[in-house]
């Protein structure tokens, strides 16, 4: 890729099992489809726990955040278009809700505006279980968390919601803001 053009990174974010990762992969084959360079970068607290017992600290929030970042900057310069399967916000929510607050340097890392574009994923699919979900029942509150750390880093943001298709066809006029090549939905 060329050094001239900027990535365009775009947050996907929102409460467990809402489809973050879904959305992340329809929206790369869309924008493959079209030529579009684009790279997606997983939920990094994944790979953290492959090789850990899943009992998270304060310190392993921070370590998330940073390894989530240090993906980001790793496949930015590999794509024009980078789809963040959550971010530092998804960190920082977690450990206010887990620990009663987010440690100082979390907040720091925490960047919310420095995205292209939002994305909120409602939490208005079924849950699926899965060893790193734990809030089965709490996802609307979790979601409404989510807004209003969006709402108060005055970020604009789209909430996405419905079948896999609609959520894609919700997001495509936003990317045409972003890549005005790409074709109407």
């Amino acid at each position: 890729m060329s050094e001239s053009v900027q990535c365009l990174r775009i947050a996907i974010v929102g409460p467990e099992s809402c489809g973050k990762s879904t959305l992340a992969a329809d929206l790369a084959a869309a924008l493959l489809q079209h030529g579009v360079s684009v790279a997606v970068v997983p939920e990094f607290a994944r790979e953290y726990y492959t090789s850990r017992e899943y009992r998270p600290t304060p310190a392993d929030v921070l370590a998330i955040a940073r390894g989530q970042l240090a993906a980001e900057a790793a496949l930015g310069g590999q794509a024009r278009l980078l789809l963040c399967d959550s971010t530092v916000l998804t960190c920082r929510i977690w450990a206010e809700v887990a620990f009663g607050q987010a440690e100082e340097a979390l907040l720091q890392l925490n960047r919310p505006q420095d995205y292209a574009l939002t994305l909120l994923a409602a939490p208005d699919i079924p849950w699926q279980y899965d060893p790193l979900r734990s809030h089965p029942a709490q996802r609307d509150w979790l979601f409404g968390l989510y807004r209003a750390a969006l709402d108060a880093a005055a970020v604009d943001y789209r909430v996405v919601h419905g079948s896999r298709q609609a959520r894609v066809a919700a997001v495509w006029p936003q990317l045409r803001v972003l890549l005005p090549h790409l074709p109407v939905f």
